[in-house]
């Protein structure tokens, strides 16, 4: 496996693979990899014949520079994880490397559809997200990029820029990896004090809670809503910022719990914010109208 500091070398190490014929995985990370980050690699290394491994800490995604500090930081664990996993290439640059103009003044603005639920909580998060992605991808060239299912709107926004702005890559989804209590691996976990830790389950049981709402015939979103909250308000240690139920394509809220929904929840859990997510295949009771659209919601 080839450490690789520099845009340069890393554009040019996989612009030669690709000239050999091999097809290219790219799975960007901020590191402190973990059981979700290996799964993607994983998945990478099973279809493509050159796994690339970003680790990066990208400051324009940040909103609080104290979260940005906290953030975890292991360079050579995750070189070992990385290579176990099938990663051929890891690109870790500095941000000197990443950004040699300072903090860019050209951001990639991914529209309203990341100006809601996590965009709302995080005004400017997902611009940086958006930003980091296409450079990567500028650097990458034609590849496969994998992307886990937990940040979920993060993935639907990836998938967006890269339709609207042809970067050459096929964007491939992967189920969220859980601990054993359900809770969804994040590098955040870390965090986690021993009562937090514990705490942090009630997403999970919340967003259970939720589908079991709708196939109990639940027939309003505002019914499977107040239902997930409630589930995170038993929870002293967890502070609810949204539970919401929407069109698991589109993001926007339903009229009517039919078709391909997905429903989403962000909390506080002592020193951090979580967020978890799960997809809901409903059915439309007979005389239901047909869902569509609600107004947007923040």
């Amino acid at each position: 496996m080839e450490l690789v500091g520099t845009r340069g070398r890393f554009r040019e190490a996989l612009a030669a693979a690709r000239g050999e014929g091999a097809r290219v995985g790219l799975v960007p990370t901020m590191g402190s990899l973990h059981a979700g980050h290996l799964s993607l690699v994983a998945e990478a290394a099973s279809e493509c014949d050159l796994v690339a491994v970003s680790i990066f800490v990208n400051p324009i995604q940040f909103t609080s520079s104290e979260d940005l500090a906290g953030y975890p930081h292991d360079l050579e664990g995750d070189l070992e994880l990385a290579r176990a996993a099938g990663a051929g290439i890891v690109f870790a640059p500095s941000v000197a490397e990443m950004y040699p103009h300072g903090k860019p003044e050209t951001r990639v603005e991914p529209g309203p559809i990341a100006q809601r639920l996590e965009g709302a909580s995080r005004p400017g998060h997902f611009a940086g997200v958006a930003t980091v992605v296409t450079k990567l991808l500028s650097l990458c060239g034609p590849c496969q990029v994998y992307f886990g299912e937990k940040d979920y709107q993060q993935l639907v926004v990836v998938r967006r820029i890269v339709r609207d702005l042809d970067l050459g890559a096929c964007v491939v989804a992967c189920p969220t990896v859980r601990e054993a209590d359900g809770l969804a691996y994040s590098s955040r976990n870390r965090r986690l004090g021993p009562d937090d830790r514990q705490a942090a389950s009630v997403l999970f049981k919340a967003l259970v809670a939720g589908r079991d709402s709708i196939a109990a015939g639940a027939v309003e979103r505002a019914e499977v809503e107040r239902t997930m909250a409630a589930l995170v308000a038993s929870e002293p240690r967890a502070e609810l910022d949204y539970a919401r139920v929407v069109d698991g394509l589109t993001l926007e809220p339903v009229v009517g719990l039919a078709g391909e929904l997905r429903l989403l929840i962000a909390a506080q859990v002592g020193p951090v914010r979580l967020i978890d997510n799960m997809a809901v295949q409903a059915s439309r009771p007979p005389g239901l109208p047909m869902p569509g659209p609600a107004p947007a919601a923040s």
